[in-house]
């Protein structure tokens, strides 16, 4: 099956940049705009119908009350697994193909970032579609960028390139080829990068990162000029 029907919403992260924020409550149940970063990242799963898989480490029980029947919890323990490791543990519950992968600590102003993909995904080229944005139309992002896009939208790694915002769609079988427990999926991107099936589209919207206490309220300003749907 080469259409994607099923995300993993990455949920597990300790959130220590948000620093107090996060003593009694996971960073994924951070109100943005009134509601939880998981609530705006679980909207747009259900608004591309998409049936949802959430990680969990740091205060999962948390999580998982939270999130109730809209998506299935899948707890790491005793150790979280990065964004490689959690996504190859949650496989089972994914099923068989392509998945989308979205990250729970992102606000977006523009068109569902997940059916941008799905517009653009074409499996039997690619072996993973990364959604990137541009630096002058990211909120709360203090870094560089990730990724230049060529000819066909092919990727290379570029410092100085767009951002990266979390949102993928991508072949899964790779990751069995990596023994680690825990791995960033930066090893199955290089091993795309090193074949030529990495590739990227851009995201005509706005988009917030949503990682210190600082970013709540950016984004927040971000929503309130831009339409967000």
């Amino acid at each position: 099956m080469d259409e994607p029907t099923s995300a993993m919403v990455f949920a597990a992260g300790f959130g220590t940049r948000m620093g107090a924020l996060t003593k009694d409550r996971p960073k994924p149940l951070i109100e943005v705009a009134g509601r939880a970063l998981l609530d705006h990242a679980l909207e747009q799963t259900h608004a591309a119908g998409l049936r949802a898989v959430v990680n969990a480490h740091y205060k999962a029980e948390m999580v998982a009350d939270h999130v109730g029947d809209r998506a299935e919890v899948v707890v790491e323990q005793p150790d979280i697994l990065d964004t490689g490791g959690g996504l190859k543990a949650a496989l089972p519950r994914l099923g068989q193909g392509p998945v989308f992968t979205l990250n729970s600590d992102a606000v977006w102003a523009g068109p569902n970032p997940l059916e941008c993909l799905r517009a653009v995904w074409r499996p039997e080229r690619m072996g993973a579609l990364l959604l990137l944005v541009p630096l002058e139309r990211t909120v709360g992002y203090t870094r560089a960028g990730n990724f230049a896009a060529g000819a066909g939208g092919r990727l290379t790694r570029d410092a100085g390139g767009m951002v990266y915002t979390g949102a993928q769609v991508l072949h899964t079988d790779g990751l069995a080829r990596v023994d680690s427990e825990s791995f960033s999926l930066n090893i199955l991107w290089d091993q795309m990068l090193a074949e030529g099936v990495l590739f990227g589209v851009e995201y005509p919207g706005y988009w917030a990162d949503v990682g210190t206490p600082e970013g709540i309220g950016l984004a927040e300003n971000m929503l309130e000029r831009h339409t967000n749907v």
